[in-house]
């Protein structure tokens, strides 16, 4: 399985390069008020407004730093209702893909309710990486109401 690698903090991380679109430069995107901290904002992807989640607030509580290497993952997902959905992630220091066996990632035996898109770990020689489970991430995202269109926060944005 090919996986795009990107850092948080000094931490590599890992996710499934079937769901990603691409990776742009980090743009200038438009905060919002009121949701969680995590989400960065909102910006116009080819003409949709798209919620940007930042990975390092999510995960560690500190923002994404500034960097030439610290990008948006554009990720798509399939919605029931409204087709394919977007979701922007913004990670630091993305230069890598790693080509490994699903079964070489490990389940680590710790549970953690609050992050249940964390997944296993691999040893590589670049260090140990953990892999992220984009179908969790959009699970706790479309708790906060960020995904669903036509229903939620965004689309109240869109009616001020």
């Amino acid at each position: 399985m090919l996986m795009l690698l990107f850092q948080i903090s000094n931490d590599l991380y890992a996710i499934e390069s079937a769901r990603v679109v691409e990776v742009i430069p980090r743009v200038a995107l438009r905060k919002i008020h009121h949701v969680p901290e995590y989400l960065a904002g909102l910006f116009n992807y080819r003409g949709k407004m798209i919620p940007v989640i930042d990975l390092c607030h999510l995960i560690r509580q500190t923002p994404s730093r500034f960097c030439l290497s610290t990008r948006i993952i554009m990720v798509s997902y399939p919605s029931q209702n409204y087709g394919e959905q977007y979701l922007g992630l913004i990670a630091e220091k993305i230069t890598d893909t790693l080509d490994r066996p699903e079964g070489n990632f490990v389940d680590s035996g710790i549970r953690i309710k609050k992050a249940p898109y964390l997944g296993g770990m691999l040893m590589d020689q670049k260090g140990i990486i953990q892999r992220i489970h984009l179908e969790q991430l959009f699970a706790d995202v479309q708790n906060t109401y960020l995904l669903t269109a036509g229903e939620g926060y965004i689309n109240d944005l869109s009616r001020n």
